[in-house]
């Protein structure tokens, strides 16, 4: 009787560690958005949880399916450095787009300031 127990028990067990490497949180890539990612330059934001601003640049680049870097400049003291001493901030958001000498730096955000900065970090 015990062992029948002791088996049901350890079957049990087993099976939810199976059913919770299944359910694992990972995402799941898609190709199609990885090739659809390469048509805009790098762009990073520096935001903070709590603006409004920031929640609604976030909002539209994932809305559009604009790939993005978000450095919390609350959470992260490289970010904050970098906000106020190399793009010389004290305000958010403030977005980056392309890398080394082709940056752009937009200050604030609407969606219209994003397309047209946008367009002129594809043609650098």
């Amino acid at each position: 009787m015990m062992r029948t127990i002791f088996t049901a028990l350890a079957l049990t067990l087993f099976t939810c560690l199976l059913c919770g490497a299944e359910d694992s949180h990972q995402s799941i890539l898609n190709p199609a958005k990885a090739a659809a990612a390469k048509m805009y330059p790098r762009i990073v934001l520096y935001s903070v949880a709590w603006c409004p601003h920031c929640r609604e640049t976030k909002e539209y680049l994932t809305k559009n399916d604009i790939p993005f870097i978000n450095r919390d400049v609350e959470v992260d003291t490289k970010a904050m450095e970098d906000l106020t001493i190399k793009y010389n901030s004290t305000g958010v958001p403030v977005i980056i787009f392309g890398t080394g000498k082709d940056e752009i730096v937009m200050k604030g955000f609407t969606p219209a300031r994003f397309q047209d900065t946008l367009q002129k970090a594809r043609l650098k």
